[in-house]
């Protein structure tokens, strides 16, 4: 379970939507000045200690940060992204598929995101959960890095996985 106590909250001043499964898009501008021609609210709320998370893998995951913002196109509708650390999806040296990091990315949205949203009052539209083997500033692009993003429908207690 995470407590508030253990995370600060600050308002980003940039930042992108995050890349959809399969890739960012190329063309249509995803950076700071697409989201300054749409109002919306971006809040972060990063660990002040990482703590692994248990998951169905095995492999290590801590939980980097949590952002709060409109959905892309749909005002209104708020989008909770959960992005975690996961060393071990690393291209080069990792040792865990996007097939084993599947299974995990349920596991954290009902065991993690749910919770969290919860304990917080919060109510969201779609829970996003992303996997990095390394720390990427949110909506940058980074080729060196491995990601994996899968989007849900909270739906009372379950997590409902929504393709892109």
């Amino acid at each position: 379970m995470i407590r508030s106590s253990r995370y600060q909250t600050a308002r980003a001043t940039c930042a992108a939507p995050a890349a959809p499964a399969g890739g960012a898009r190329v063309t249509g501008g995803r950076g700071c000045g697409y989201l300054a021609a749409i109002p919306f609210a971006l809040y972060a709320v990063t660990a002040a200690a990482a703590d692994a998370v248990p998951v169905p893998s095995g492999q290590p995951v801590t939980l980097a940060e949590v952002l709060l913002d409109d959905a892309p196109g749909q005002p209104g509708d708020t989008w909770a992204r959960f992005r975690f650390l996961a060393p071990q999806i690393a291209r080069e040296s990792g040792t865990v598929s996007y097939e084993a990091a599947a299974p995990d990315m349920d596991h954290l949205c009902g065991s993690i995101a749910l919770p969290y949203l919860a304990e917080h009052g919060l109510t969201a539209a779609r829970v996003v959960i992303s996997l990095s083997d390394r720390m990427v500033p949110f909506g940058a692009q980074d080729p060196e890095a491995t990601q994996f993003f899968e989007a849900y429908r909270p739906e009372g207690a379950a997590c409902i996985w929504e393709a892109f």
